[in-house]
C-alpha cells in the first residue's frame, strides 16, 4: 500500500456515499449478497484516498467481500468503513484487515436491531396509521404513509454516515493509540463466528427420516443425531461447501450440486 499522510476525505465523498447507499439491496445475489452495493458505496472513498491504481483495485476488492445489512444501517456502517479506510491509507502499520473485520461484526447486530425497529415496528405503525384513511377514501393515506415511514429511516441513514465517520476517525484513533486492535480483532472474531453459527442454524435445514432397528426398539437417526449436536447435518454440509469454497471449486457449480443430491437423497428416502 502507498502511504499518502495527507489523504483527507471531504463532505463530497461522503455525500456521494450516501446517495449511494440507496441501492443497497440492488443486484443482490446469493454468494455474496449486497457487496457489490457496498463497494459501489465506497467507489468515491477509494478514488479520493488512495491515488496508486494497485491501491484502488484492492480496495475495489475489499469491498466486494460478503456483506449484509438492513438497508436503512448501511450508511452507518459506510460511515465508520470510510473514516477506517482513511486510517488505513494515512498508516502505513494499520491492519488492512481490520476493515472487513469491522464490517462482520457490525452488520449482523445492525440487521437485527434494523430488522425489528424499521421492518417489525415503524413500518406496522406508519401502514397502520395510514390504512385508516384509505379505508375511508382518503387520499392523505399514502401520503401520510410516505412521511411516516420516510422521513425517520432518512434522518437516520443522514445521521448515520455524519456520526458513523466522527466516530469511526476517533475509534480508530483511540484504539491505535491503546494497543488493543488485537483484543478488538478476537472479540470482532468471535462475534462473527457467532452470527455465522446462527445462520447455519437458522436457515440451513436438514434433516433425516432413517429410522434403525424395527418393532418398538426403532430409533429415528435424526433423534440421536440431535441428541449428540442439534443442527448437525446442516453445520457439516456448511463445512463441506465451506471446504469446496477453500479448493475454489466454481460456486455455480456448488450451488447446482447441492440442489441435484437433495433431490436424489430426498428420492431414495435419506433425506426429508
Amino acid at each position: 500500500m502507498t502511504s499518502n499522510s495527507e489523504a483527507k476525505l471531504t463532505k463530497k465523498q461522503l455525500k456521494q456515499g450516501f446517495w449511494r447507499s440507496f441501492t443497497t439491496s440492488h443486484a443482490w445475489h446469493y454468494e455474496r449478497q449486497q457487496h457489490m452495493s457496498f463497494a459501489y458505496s465506497m467507489i468515491p472513498v477509494i478514488n479520493k484516498l488512495y491515488p496508486d491504481k494497485k491501491d484502488r483495485i484492492k480496495g475495489y476488492e475489499r469491498h466486494l467481500e460478503f456483506y449484509n445489512c438492513q438497508a436503512v444501517f448501511h450508511p452507518l456502517i459506510f460511515g465508520i468503513t470510510a473514516a477506517m479506510e482513511e486510517e488505513n491509507a494515512n498508516n502505513p502499520d494499520f491492519d488492512t484487515s481490520s476493515i472487513n473485520a469491522m464490517k462482520v461484526a457490525l452488520m449482523g447486530p445492525l440487521a437485527g436491531v434494523g430488522d425489528s425497529l424499521i421492518f417489525g415496528t415503524l413500518r406496522l405503525i406508519a401502514t397502520g396509521i395510514a390504512a385508516s384513511f384509505c379505508k375511508n377514501g382518503n387520499p392523505l393515506g399514502p401520503i401520510l404513509f410516505l412521511l411516516i415511514y420516510n422521513i425517520p429511516t432518512f434522518s437516520i441513514r443522514f445521521l448515520g454516515v455524519k456520526y458513523g465517520y466522527e466516530l469511526g476517525n476517533d475509534l480508530v484513533t483511540k484504539i491505535s493509540n491503546s494497543g488493543i486492535m488485537n483484543k478488538l480483532m478476537l472479540s470482532m472474531g468471535i462475534v462473527g463466528l457467532m452470527v455465522i453459527g446462527s445462520m447455519i442454524a437458522s436457515t440451513v435445514t436438514m434433516a433425516t427420516p432413517i429410522t434403525l432397528g424395527v418393532g418398538e426398539s426403532a430409533v429415528k437417526l435424526q433423534d440421536s443425531l440431535d441428541e449428540i449436536m442439534p443442527s448437525l447435518l446442516p453445520l457439516l454440509t456448511t463445512f463441506l461447501l465451506y471446504y469446496l469454497n477453500k479448493k475454489q471449486v466454481n460456486i455455480l457449480f456448488q450451488i447446482i450440486g447441492i440442489m441435484v443430491i437433495g433431490i436424489l437423497l430426498g428420492a431414495i428416502g435419506i433425506l426429508n
